[in-house]
């Protein structure tokens, strides 16, 4: 056999195919390293998320919206009027309960003026009580010495008899004086008790009223806090309803934290205040910093609508995850980077648990 020549392209082709080989095992060596060192010294996770808390805008009166203030991904402060409710059934409301309450209060007065008038009318039936008993304690007096003269035979039983008639008739009058002066007084207890109903019907009143301009301020949505404004899901000439969602704010007033699910096989010497380091997919070149604040009671599954059974016969065992709470650290520039709902790659060093 002849023995093969090799070209200088073949030999060309050879020595570049040995350098991109050697290439290849050079860099599967120092992604092998790395990854080993990582595995050795950090306790890693990709199933974590930015979280921060974005609340709803809730609407606490019904009717057509007039005006929406805001726009998308707006920044708002504390106080900022977001959207505006027609608010005419709600001042109606206001002005009859007004009214009412000018109603009662003017049937207060007239109860307070018949209660004057009565005490008046009361004093004179008093006044009249005291007469009559002095005219009947005379009668008796001119009656009782009747009787002795006619026990003596000094006066006739005409006499007496006319005597006892005029003392029957001062003891009616007297009776009769008590009995209105009574009634007098009844009669005031009587509007005494109506001005005490009118009272409390003002007091009523008065807080249906406060009831009405709380629902007229209702009318107007204000920002809760500073924050960015979410997806716009109103317009103007919208009919809604006590309630109902209406935009939703991110709060910029508290801090973001992530929510890492490491494996139960991970957190064995995890806890409160390891330092953590984080990568966002958004900017794998920076890497951020952080604290565990918390860890969560019980798996992710616990909590899930229908956490697992285990004694239904068909278990199977599956590594279970363990949300962990992670507060970020730095700067407010740095932070505001992260959004809600970013995927970001968690490290914890394993060194800080070592003795």
């Amino acid at each position: 056999m002849k023995k093969r020549k090799y070209t200088v392209t073949d030999r060309l082709i050879t020595k570049i195919t040995g350098w991109i080989a050697g290439a290849a095992l050079f860099v599967l060596c120092i992604w092998g390293i790395r990854s080993w060192w990582d595995f050795e010294h950090y306790e890693q996770t990709n199933d974590a998320q930015v979280e921060e808390y974005i609340n709803p805008v809730i609407s606490r009166a019904g009717g057509f919206i007039v005006a929406v203030k805001f726009e998308e991904n707006q920044y708002v402060k504390q106080g900022d009027t977001l959207l505006v409710i027609d608010n005419r059934e709600y001042l109606i409301q206001q002005e009859q309960t007004e009214a009412a309450i000018l109603k009662e209060e003017a049937e207060l007065n007239v109860l307070e003026s018949t209660i004057h008038t009565l005490e008046n009318t009361s004093g004179s039936a008093k006044a009249q009580v005291q007469s009559n008993r002095a005219r009947m304690h005379k009668q008796q007096l001119d009656y009782d010495r009747y009787a002795q003269l006619y026990q003596e035979e000094s006066a006739t039983r005409q006499q007496l008899e006319d005597m006892e008639a005029k003392l029957d008739v001062n003891k009616s009058d007297y009776e009769s004086a008590v009995d209105n002066y009574d009634a007098s007084l009844s009669r005031i207890e009587d509007v005494q008790a109506e001005k005490t109903v009118v009272k409390a019907e003002i007091k009523r009143l008065k807080a249906l009223l406060e009831r009405h301009k709380l629902d007229v301020s209702y009318t107007v949505i204000t920002a809760s806090y500073n924050g960015r404004m979410g997806k716009r899901i109103i317009e103007v000439g919208q009919m809604i309803d006590a309630g109902e969602v209406l935009a939703f704010i991110v709060n910029d007033e508290t801090d973001k934290w992530i929510v890492a699910n490491y494996k139960e096989t991970q957190i064995g010497h995890m806890k409160r205040g390891d330092e953590v380091f984080f990568t966002a997919d958004a900017y794998p070149d920076k890497e951020f910093r952080g604290e565990i604040i918390s860890m969560s009671p019980a798996t992710g599954s616990s909590f899930s609508l229908l956490p697992p059974d285990n004694a239904t016969g068909n278990y199977v065992k599956i590594v279970q995850r363990i949300p962990v709470r992670i507060r970020v650290k730095g700067t407010k520039q740095e932070i505001s980077l992260l959004k809600a709902g970013m995927n970001v790659n968690v490290s914890v060093p394993k060194k800080q648990h070592r003795v």
